[in-house]
């Protein structure tokens, strides 16, 4: 085979691998291990979206039931008598989705034929639609008993955030 002098050379080389293998799992393990700033992120996630309603509305929490159905317009009123004012963002927003998924229950594809079918047969209309989230902000502060969702990280403003009790 190889000269006494290559064979340590070529055992050698092999033992460096090893150990480099060896000491680069062990980092890879130990970032797995150790909570990094990934971590701490992970633990103070941003919700997929939040409720804002007008910061002198009636409400300050409600239930998710109570909820979907003012926005499916089966309730129309606050329990302190104010008329409720939904209002969604547009059809293809990411944060409609998952409100319409968490709320609702429903996709948004089959609340779009609910409210089809309502207009069809004379029985209401849909909440307005808007456009972003500065925009169902506006709309919230501009009606008394407004409420939207706006994604988790919007800047609400002077909007109050709504606790939602989910069953």
């Amino acid at each position: 085979m190889f000269p006494r002098r290559h064979r340590r050379t070529a055992h050698g080389l092999l033992l460096r691998r090893r150990c480099v293998a060896l000491f680069g799992a062990l980092l890879l393990a130990a970032a797995f291990a150790i909570p990094g700033p990934s971590a701490a992120l992970a633990a103070e996630s941003v919700p997929d979206f939040r409720i804002i309603v007008h910061p002198e509305g009636p409400a300050r929490e409600v239930d998710r039931r109570f909820l979907a159905q003012a926005f499916l317009k089966n309730i129309s009123q606050w329990k302190g008598g104010e008329t409720i004012r939904p209002v969604d963002l547009r059809a293809n927003s990411r944060t409609r989705e998952k409100f319409s998924g968490a709320v609702v229950r429903r996709s948004v594809a089959a609340v779009k034929n609910y409210w089809q079918q309502r207009i069809f047969s004379g029985r209401g209309v849909p909440p307005p639609e808007v456009e972003s989230d500065e925009d169902v902000v506006r709309y919230v502060l501009k009606h008394r008993g407004g409420v939207g969702y706006v994604s988790g990280r919007a800047d609400v403003g002077r909007a109050r955030v709504l606790v939602v009790h989910y069953d």
